[in-house]
């Protein structure tokens, strides 16, 4: 296998991510599709919140770890561990962003896309 991840389909993708998330509690997940925005970098951007810097980390290995075990995918590159307030993974066309609530509402990325279609994923419990 090389060292380029392998692409998905995005729905795959995107639901793999959010299993991921799921498997380490992570909460209020929403997905940002932005294959409408020409300006975007990306195709969509999936975000969640851990309530702990260990908590972000978990949830960051997780969505890596998964992704990994179930498609042979891994990033194009992630960044944000050293302070685990805000991690983020690059897979190309999607990117997944781990905060903490405080670090999740300052930068406010949902606000930012808000002329995307955003949907956000209900809770497990």
């Amino acid at each position: 296998m090389s060292d380029s991840p392998r692409m998905l389909p995005p729905e795959e993708m995107t639901h793999l991510i959010i299993e991921g998330i799921q498997e380490r509690k992570g909460k209020k997940i929403t997905h940002i599709d932005l294959t409408a925005i020409e300006s975007s970098a990306a195709s969509g951007f999936i975000i969640c919140e851990g309530s702990s810097t260990m908590q972000v980390s978990a949830i960051a290995d997780s969505v890596r770890d998964y992704l990994f075990e179930k498609a042979g995918v891994k990033p194009y590159n992630y960044d944000g561990y050293a302070n685990s307030q805000w991690i983020v993974i690059d897979y190309g066309d999607t990117f997944v962003h781990i905060f903490l609530p405080s670090e999740r509402q300052r930068y406010n990325l949902e606000e930012l896309w808000n002329d995307a279609v955003i949907e956000e994923i209900p809770d497990l419990d």
